[in-house]
């Protein structure tokens, strides 16, 4: 993902880098020239110096230090020389500076002649010293502009981090934010920049909190307003299973299909009750084992009129939650395992305390889930083809697991579906944060 903070950073820093580049480069060929220049007039001065020596008496020996050689000529005869300076004219007999090269090295000169006395002056300096030398000074001075560049990097890097510490904060506030708060997002003294973002935001915030309204109140009245029909269509129905005889094939299916509607109904009321909303207010501490054992002891002529073995086994499990919710979501679990557990089959339910976790477990030993069906069972209305049984064979509407799902979430829970620890079959698992 694309970090608008290393981008800025990278950017600067390379346009800074560039610049500082082309800056130093500058300023090493300027200041070779100027090094070169001054070394020019030191010869100058080494020439005047050298004019002035007496060289009536023998000389000898004499030095002008590390790469500097010197003559004295008169005419055609050499009055004085440097030590290691060679016995012929080391420059040509003509003023002013040159290069020449002898004894391996390339010399800069400068010659000199002083017309009262007739004679000629020659200084020369190795270039390969002179270049060390300058270099050396030159590169005090852009050494540290190249060393800066880190420096220069991490205050870059400082500066643009405190320029989006208000886009960092208003990122908090928003994470802060519940799945069921929908309020605008308040930011005081927020930077101008980040006006515009802010009103975008609350302008989605409120056009998804009137979206999610409007289908939350058509479902409640929708579901509310056919209660009263299907209670008339269930009567008139069962005068009908008098006259015509219940065994009927006809009578059946629309019994079924009668059923399948009222249960859709409850469910789509169930998922509107379980709204965050209604879910914050009426959180608090619940024994989730004991709340396991009621809904079981409700349930329990449905898997004894399928002679199916259901056991339980536990201990107390305090969590955070609301009651309702919770009996909805154990509720559609086990109505789930009674459904697809065939007759005289065995169910397992637990729950236990596994590491930070408080796990509610239900196991059957049905057909199974396929692997590929195990995250679309949670969509609504998907119904999984279990076990080759066709889904219009086995009540439900395929909203149990979704409001189960959606359960899980309110209660910042996660559903696992694994494989029975039976011959084949199905796990489901809710882990809920255990309260501390």
């Amino acid at each position: 993902m694309r970090s608008i903070r290393l981008f800025l950073v990278a950017s600067i820093l390379a346009t800074l880098t560039l610049f500082n580049f082309v800056a130093a480069l500058q300023g090493y060929q300027s200041s070779m020239e100027e090094a070169e220049a001054l070394f020019d007039r030191q010869l100058e001065d080494l020439a005047a110096i050298v004019l002035n020596i007496d060289v009536s008496g023998e000389v000898e020996g004499i030095s002008l230090g590390n790469g500097i050689l010197f003559q004295i000529w008169q005419s055609s005869e050499l009055l004085a020389a440097s030590s290691g300076s060679p016995a012929e004219s080391i420059l040509e007999f003509e003023e002013g500076f040159s290069f020449v090269n002898f004894d391996s090295y390339r010399w800069r000169g400068f010659t000199q002649f002083n017309p009262s006395s007739q004679r000629w002056v020659m200084v020369v300096e190795r270039t390969d010293l002179r270049f060390i030398l300058a270099e050396n000074v030159v590169l005090e001075s852009v050494l540290p502009i190249l060393l800066g560049i880190p420096l220069v990097g991490l205050l870059i890097w400082s500066i643009v981090s405190l320029g989006l510490r208000p886009l960092d904060k208003l990122s908090t506030e928003l994470k802060k934010k519940q799945a069921h708060d929908l309020s605008p997002v308040v930011y005081e003294n927020s930077a101008r920049e980040l006006e515009q973002v802010i009103q975008s935001t609350n302008s989605f915030i409120l056009r998804l909190d009137e979206v999610l309204e409007r289908e939350k109140r058509f479902s409640a009245d929708a579901a509310h307003e056919l209660r009263t029909p299907i209670s008339a269509l269930k009567i008139q129905l069962h005068n009908l299973g008098e006259e015509i005889g219940s065994d009927h094939e006809s009578f059946q299916q629309l019994q079924s299909g009668v059923e399948r509607m009222q249960h859709l109904i409850e469910q789509l009321l169930s998922l509107y009750r379980t709204t965050p909303e209604k879910f914050a207010q009426n959180c608090h501490q619940v024994d989730l084992y004991q709340l396991v054992q009621e809904q079981i002891a409700q349930l329990y002529s449905s898997f004894e009129n399928r002679n199916q073995i259901l056991e339980l086994s536990g201990d107390e499990a305090l969590i955070e939650g609301d009651d309702f919710a919770l009996q909805t979501l154990v509720s559609n679990l086990l109505s789930n395992a009674n459904k697809y557990t065939p007759e005289g089959g065995k169910i397992l339910v637990s729950v236990c305390e596994i590491d930070s976790d408080i796990v509610l477990s239900v196991e059957d030993s049905g057909p199974g889930i396929a692997e590929e069906d195990r995250l679309r069972i949670f969509d609504r209305f998907y119904r999984s083809d279990l076990g080759g049984n066709s889904n219009r064979e086995m009540p439900g509407c395929g909203l149990g697991l979704t409001i189960v799902a959606h359960i899980a979430e309110l209660h910042q829970a996660r559903v696992v579906v694994e494989g029975s620890n039976f011959e084949s079959g199905s796990a489901f698992r809710v882990k809920f944060r255990k309260k501390k």
